[in-house]
């Protein structure tokens, strides 16, 4: 079995924290966001995975070497593929074409998941789904009568489906796929001016492939600021509830408060502190004299005399705020207090 994971955009939704770091690199609960995406299909394969293919822009070979290892740590073989122009979803998995063979797994790397089915070669292929109560910002499934898939909407005006794709598909025969990908290509078959998976998928319906829906409990989105924080939050929970050791042994925490769920990284400094609930401290970062809560901060920074919350900060920042020395009378309001 072998995963494809395009991830060549820099995720501009996303900054600043995605100028130096790829998205699909950000921490999430002091993993890499495609960390735990792969590892998350990876508990749902009855078969291991061999080859993890990421398919990226100009990220340099150091970013290159992170996605190696974090292939490498699910006892796989990483590789390496360049999707030079942002031509669309289709040209994007064509570009490591030469993996489309056999059972593969495409992952567009902007979202995490939780799932309860199995994969199995039984099975021809498998879109994953989520049910929102609004679907006309998303790309849905139609159902037949049986359960099987039979068509692709984009954004639908009108209501045809609740079940939304999130980007992650399963397709038995990966030569299958590539064939109706270079079609669409080679017949400059565009959708909105670029080449779009859906596409082949509608093809590949029509010629008789069975899709049916993998319906998905929850749907994590690390699109902006604002819900990269709200899905670090799920995480820690998730993690917390099956016992999962946040706190490392080499974080040094000195009369301070951790209330859980937090990951503390190793090498962490916390002192004089207050940290969480649901806060991510990356490794090497110090922490002093604060308060953070439902927070993201990442590796190697330094927060001093700060009160924080729903925030993110990036990695080899220094904040220090002075403390201050006031006389507040009465119906006085400072800041946020209303």
């Amino acid at each position: 079995m072998k995963i494809i994971v395009p991830m060549a955009g820099r995720g501009s939704r996303l900054r600043p924290h995605t100028l130096t770091v790829p998205k699909p690199l950000v921490h999430v609960g002091g993993k890499p966001i495609v960390h735990r995406l792969v590892e998350d299909i990876a508990e749902m394969c009855e078969e291991q995975i061999d080859e993890i293919a990421f398919i990226v822009g100009d990220f340099g070979i150091e970013v290159e070497k992170e996605l190696i290892n974090v292939a490498e740590r699910l006892n796989a073989k990483g590789s390496i593929f360049y999707q030079e122009e942002p031509l669309g979803t289709a040209h994007a998995v064509l570009c490591a074409q030469e993996k489309l063979n056999g059972p593969v797994i495409v992952a567009f790397s902007d979202t995490l998941f939780k799932a309860e089915f199995k994969i199995s070669d039984s099975q021809e292929g498998i879109i994953w789904v989520k049910q929102i109560d609004d679907p006309s910002s998303f790309g849905v499934v139609k159902l037949d009568e049986s359960g099987v898939v039979t068509n692709f909407v984009e954004k639908p005006e009108e209501f045809v489906s609740d079940l939304a794709m999130i980007g992650v598909y399963y397709f038995k025969s990966g030569e299958d796929l590539k064939t109706e990908l270079n079609y669409l290509i080679e017949n400059n078959k565009k959708n909105g001016g670029e080449y779009q998976l859906p596409d082949a998928l509608r093809r590949l319906t029509k010629k008789g492939t069975s899709f049916i829906p993998g319906k998905v409990s929850d749907w994590l989105d690390c699109g902006n600021k604002k819900v990269t924080v709200a899905t670090n939050h799920e995480v820690l929970n998730f993690e917390n509830q099956k016992g999962v050791k946040l706190v490392s042994d080499s974080a040094e925490i000195s009369d301070s408060v951790i209330i859980p769920p937090c990951f503390v990284g190793p090498g962490a400094k916390i002192n004089r502190s207050v940290v969480g609930p649901h806060v991510s401290i990356g490794g090497n970062t110090v922490v002093e004299d604060s308060r953070i809560s439902n927070s993201i901060v990442q590796q190697n920074s330094k927060l001093s005399n700060l009160v924080l919350k729903d925030s993110m900060i990036g990695s080899f920042v220094k904040m220090k705020q002075a403390p201050k020395d006031l006389s507040l009378g009465d119906y006085s309001e400072l800041g946020d207090a209303n």
